[in-house]
């Protein structure tokens, strides 16, 4: 009898790397031309899993959002870790953007995977287990092609795959 293969599909985000991140935006923001002078923050807040950033207008507060998801990326991180949630005016005239991290799979989206994984009539069986979903099968070759398939899904949330046996 063959030996059953399987890996998980998740959306976990380094919150080290997400600090690492902030702490090099934050730096390279300070010590930009055109930030000098103005108010600009970006503040990490791990517990309750949001990034706020702060700038004067709305066009450094997009300056401020490029800087970060350019570090994001430097580090590994895929964007679409942040979810932006809202800009609202904040004191002193100053714009706030509200970002929260995505580190699960929703249960739709969930959902929307293993009917996707289903539908590719490959012998792998899905199941979702909390906020991971499991896919095991006898053939590599098929956990590779659902790998690869998941990959090209347009997902709002970053994937990454593991424990791989």
């Amino acid at each position: 009898m063959a030996k059953e293969h399987s890996f998980d599909i998740s959306a976990k985000a380094d919150m080290q790397e997400i600090k690492n991140a902030v702490a090099q935006a934050q730096k390279e923001a300070d010590n930009r031309y055109d930030f000098k002078g103005l108010v600009k923050s970006i503040e990490l807040n791990e517990k309750g899993k949001t990034l706020t950033l702060v700038s004067s207008s709305d066009n450094k507060l997009d300056a401020l959002i490029d800087i970060l998801t350019g570090k994001l990326i430097k580090r590994g991180l895929d964007p679409k870790v942040l979810r932006e949630t809202g800009r609202e005016d904040a004191s002193g005239g100053t714009r706030r953007a509200v970002f929260a991290i995505v580190d699960a799979i929703p249960k739709e989206e969930a959902k929307r995977i293993v009917k996707e994984i289903k539908g590719l009539k490959l012998k792998v069986q899905a199941a979702i287990l909390g906020e991971e979903i499991r896919v095991s099968g006898k053939s590599l070759d098929d956990l590779q092609a659902v790998m690869a398939h998941i990959k090209k899904l347009d997902l709002d949330f970053p994937v990454t795959f593991g424990n791989y046996r």
